[in-house]
């Protein structure tokens, strides 16, 4: 796990050491164990290292093979070793035990196809020296990020926003990206960022960028395959076959040679790859876990986390933030997110990572993407219930309503929102009317409505949600506050292999009864690996911030920060603004627009 940095001259010209190292400077919280660089013709590679596989020097990057091949590397690829057995027969020979090593091998023996046989999480450019060729790749889900643009005659790629911003004094906001965020809520649905003319390499992509033409173009390498054998497994088959799959990501995950611990909020998912991975885990002592307890009653889980923690025999540490704790970290945190983000839930997980540094914990599980892969959200009982017929759905919402969280009330409300673009739409229109017609005109309609409808087909919908919204922001987030604290974060439910099993599930067993994600309570009930407590929660919270709390310090400071700020006074109608009747999500994102905006000193066009 790392951070990397990379120049290429356009026009032929040597780049200088200044410019790839001030990049690199920029992201030492990356990388603290080193740094190195590589000098091509007209290019550069720098890289900043956080050791979790093989900690001796020889290990460090870039990283040159056979002197073919060099590569600036960040994330891990979990089943190195099995793939370097594989090649060590075919008579490769490796110098080192890291997985870098393992790549560059691998790209020797299969090409551009060598990512398709690895399992993990990736952003690399790999320099090869007979084709003249910078291959450059993001892992499937994108979990590792790669931003890159073109500026001053020079192709710049990095780990980080602000890497590429030090060549870019003239910073101007993507219109189209923000007004996407502001009315409908998007935020990574797109290559694009809130930045013109910076844009990330979309997972599941790689970049190939010919040195002589300075010419790129984009290769799609994975698309989710799904098992129709696994959908026709009956509920105990198929509970087994799940929980295998998921055991098997986790055991991957394991692997370091530094200490790792877990994130546990206390629900399902998170509890589910905590007692999991204590069980697995071969290191000495207790399993360390990290939990954030909300100071508000509504959100606070912190019993929950103490059942898991002591049925499974864990270590846990809690942190409580406070207001005030939020309150000074507001710049540090919009500042090291690069883009605005949805809410101060994202607060919570920097003081879980910051602790997890503290504690010595250089590598942390956790559970984003047991939602998505599984229904577990409570808009997926929209769309079990559109493939039903009447007395199906009748049923089916008394089940809900039971084992729910929401009322029957609420399941009615949601099933005719979530699968009608139109109301969708028009509710946002009425919320946000506060923004000018020729900006309100920018937001992805064809989106919303795309995404509205995929409600109508359970897999399209998934596919959305792991692709599209709302995973790829969690991923930013979760890598962002990770690596800002120099720890690596590793998702289970993600696994490559494991979201495949989930998606290939017969839907009947995601949702059952009115229980989503049916099918993992099954998986870590049935052996006791989790009390029936958490197992069969029905009160799903989320990982929430004290919103009151924390939200009335964005009040005091959100009048004076919507009158100085050039893009809100662009895009509002002060006419039609009453601060006073915003929800918090809407005062949220106002106020991080105009933060974000002041930090990174961005205009409008």
């Amino acid at each position: 796990m790392c951070g990397i940095s990379g120049i290429i001259d356009k026009n032929s010209q040597a780049v200088s050491q200044a410019d790839i190292k001030a990049m690199n400077d920029l992201i030492v919280h990356r990388g603290p164990d080193n740094e190195g660089y590589f000098f091509g013709d007209h290019f550069a590679f720098g890289h900043r290292r956080l050791a979790i596989i093989d900690l001796s020097p020889e290990a460090r990057q870039p990283m040159t093979y056979d002197g073919k091949y060099t590569i600036a590397y960040n994330g891990e690829v979990y089943n190195y070793i099995e793939i370097k057995e594989e090649l060590r027969n075919e008579g490769y020979a490796f110098r080192t035990k890291s997985d870098a090593e393992v790549i560059l091998a691998a790209y020797e023996h299969w090409g551009y196809d060598c990512v398709k046989r690895f399992n993990g999480m990736w952003a690399f450019a790999l320099f090869d020296r007979a084709k003249n060729v910078i291959f450059c790749s993001r892992d499937r889900f994108g979990v590792k990020p790669f931003y890159y643009t073109e500026v001053g005659g020079r192709f710049v790629f990095a780990s980080e926003i602000k890497q590429l911003l030090h060549f870019m004094p003239d910073r101007q906001v993507n219109k189209r990206v923000l007004m996407d965020y502001l009315l409908l809520g998007y935020e990574e649905h797109t290559p694009e960022t809130f930045f013109e003319n910076i844009h990330k390499l979309p997972q599941s992509h790689n970049l190939l960028y010919d040195l002589k033409t300075h010419r790129f173009h984009f290769q799609k390498y994975y698309k989710m395959m799904v098992d129709k054998t696994l959908a026709e497994f009956d509920e105990a088959a198929t509970i087994h076959a799940y929980r295998e799959k998921l055991v098997s990501g986790i055991q991957l995950r394991l692997r370091s040679d530094v200490k790792v611990g877990t994130c546990l909020s206390g629900g399902l998912d998170s509890s589910a790859v905590a007692a999991l991975s204590s069980r697995l885990y071969g290191g000495e002592g207790k399993f360390t876990a990290v939990h954030a307890k909300s100071s508000e009653a509504r959100s606070d889980e912190s019993r929950f986390a103490a059942m898991v923690a002591d049925h499974c025999r864990l270590d846990l540490q809690v942190i409580e933030p406070s207001k005030d704790d939020f309150s000074g970290k507001i710049d540090e945190i919009i500042g090291l997110m690069e883009e605005p983000f949805m809410g101060p839930s994202v607060f919570m997980q920097y003081f879980v990572m910051k602790k997890a540094g503290e504690l010595g914990c250089k590598v942390m599980l956790d559970g984003q993407g047991g939602d998505e892969t599984l229904l577990g959200y409570e808009r997926h009982f929209t769309a079990m219930l559109l493939k039903q017929g009447l007395l199906k759905k009748i049923k089916m919402l008394f089940a809900a309503s039971r084992n729910s969280k929401c009322s029957m009330k609420e399941l009615i409300l949601n099933y005719f929102y979530f699968s009608n673009a139109k109301i969708v739409w028009l509710r946002h229109k009425i919320k946000n009317s506060f923004i000018k017609k020729k900006y309100f005109a920018l937001a992805s309609r064809p989106l919303l409505g795309s995404i509205t409808k995929s409600f109508r087909n359970i897999a399209a919908m998934q596919m959305n949600e792991l692709f599209c919204a709302p995973l790829p922001s969690l991923l930013r987030y979760a890598d962002k506050n990770s690596m800002q604290h120099s720890v690596e974060i590793r998702l289970p439910f993600i696994d490559f292999k494991t979201s495949e099993a989930a998606l290939s599930i017969n839907s009947q067993y995601k949702i059952k009864d009115g229980w989503t994600k049916y099918v993992l309570r099954k998986a870590v009930a049935g052996d006791n690996t989790l009390p029936d407590e958490i197992a069969w929660r029905r009160d799903k919270i989320g990982f929430e911030a004290p919103d009151s709390a924390w939200i009335a310090v964005v009040n005091d400071q959100l009048p004076r920060l919507l009158h100085d700020s050039r893009i809100l006074s662009e895009i509002i109608n002060n006419k039609r603004m009453n601060v006073n009747k915003l929800d918090n999500r809407q005062k949220w994102k106002l106020f991080n627009i105009a933060k974000w905006e002041k930090i990174y000193h961005v205009g409008i066009s």
